[in-house]
């Protein structure tokens, strides 16, 4: 079976399921979940014309004064009598402006005399020190685009819109299975032979900045019974995620597994290193990812995979991790027939790729905060050289 492109393995993998279907969620509620809608403002904001400053809302017209203050103004406040020639207003910041006034007397540069109040400083003009009304925005006004992953900025947004509640994509289900005769779970004792159960926690890690539930159904031994039937039971999620276990060894359960429980495989193995082992499909009304069980290898194939998946599932337009430029600080060897997704991090000089590159480096991988994407049949490349590297966010 020849090796699957990643690229076309990750649009495959994408177009196995449609985004879930929206829900109306509370604003507190929205923080990095994605529109499903088009916002648009259901009221003016400022609501009036509205004082930017501490002062005295006056005209600008009657010059250096002086005013006689008939009135005080705070915010929460609506119904401030309009004022005739000659007179003022107390007004605080955020308070609206009476009706006859069009400018603000910083209290800084005013002068006042019981009721009596004159300027000491500076001229006016009109609409001085004041946040007209509408101009934030007016009723009607376009304030979110669909698909927007929302902001602590574009909440507050939406809330002075004058929206409680937001429509969002639903919060994909996600299972988790390890498996392994040799894995035990964390923390636990691990004599000779076993090995501590590392990649639900890492890939459960991996997934808390995504709008996502994660279910971690623990370990599942190399036993074909009981593979079949964890994968049963995990089909009610949206994701079933399983690591290791997804090659071709005699103890190699997944794919047999996953035949079993009625599942049907879109693709098989990839041209990537690390990850090659990696399979997809559906089974049930969930969609299958089968990732290798090197921890490495599984986190490369999750930030590939897996997030783009959730991100899919829970309504972005643009799922796949951004790829952008950066500078070697060091050189790399030419790539074979695979592409190559190198750990690496940020260096003073540039971009540094960790010591050791093997699918169990863990050490290594741990100071990694990008990939660089090295193509199948890239030449070697020097210091200096620009090339292509993932970010490691969410």
């Amino acid at each position: 079976m020849s090796l699957m492109p990643v690229a076309d393995a990750q649009a495959r993998l994408l177009a196995l399921a449609a985004p879930l279907p929206a829900e109306l969620v509370p604003v507190a509620a929205c923080a990095g979940r994605w529109l499903a809608a088009d916002i648009t403002a259901l009221r003016d904001q400022p609501w009036a014309d509205l004082s930017a400053m501490d002062g005295y809302a006056v005209r600008a017209s009657e010059g250096a004064g002086p005013w006689h203050v008939v009135a005080t103004s705070s915010a929460g406040h609506a119904d401030i009598p309009a004022l005739q020639p000659g007179q003022a207003c107390r007004i605080f910041t955020g308070a609206p402006l009476p009706a006859g006034t069009d400018a603000i007397l910083i209290q800084e540069n005013a002068t006042r005399d019981g009721d009596r109040l004159t300027p000491h400083d500076g001229t006016l003009s009109p609409g001085r020190h004041v946040r007209p009304l509408g101009s934030d925005f007016r009723a009607g006004t376009p304030l979110l685009n669909a698909s927007s992953r929302l902001t602590p900025g574009q909440i507050a947004l939406a809330v002075l819109g004058g929206h409680g509640s937001l429509p969002v994509g639903a919060r994909p289900r996600i299972a988790l299975l390890s498996t392994g005769n040799e894995l035990v779970a964390p923390g636990a004792p691990t004599p000779p032979g076993y090995l501590p159960s590392s990649n639900a926690p890492m890939l459960a890690a991996l997934l808390a900045a995504l709008p996502c539930d994660v279910i971690d159904l623990g370990i599942v031994p190399d036993d074909l019974a009981a593979m079949t039937q964890a994968l049963e039971q995990a089909a009610q999620a949206d994701i079933i995620v399983s690591t290791g276990g997804a090659s071709v060894g005699d103890h190699d359960y997944v794919r047999p597994a996953f035949a079993a429980a009625g599942g049907t495989l879109d693709f098989y193995k990839i041209a990537m290193r690390p990850g090659k082992p990696l399979m997809a499909g559906r089974l049930g009304n969930a969609t299958f990812l089968g990732l290798p069980g090197n921890p490495v290898s599984a986190f490369v194939t999750g930030t590939l995979f897996l997030c783009p998946l959730v991100r899919h599932l829970a309504g972005s337009r643009a799922p796949l991790p951004p790829v952008v430029q950066a500078r070697l600080a060091a050189p790399l060897g030419a790539t074979a027939e695979r592409d190559d997704y190198l750990r690496a991090y940020r260096g003073a000089d540039g971009i540094v790729s960790v010591t050791s590159q093997d699918s169990a480096a863990t050490a290594a991988m741990a100071l990694a905060d990008c990939l660089i994407r090295r193509p199948a049949g890239s030449a070697p490349a020097i210091a200096g050289d620009m090339v292509d590297i993932i970010p490691l966010t969410a």
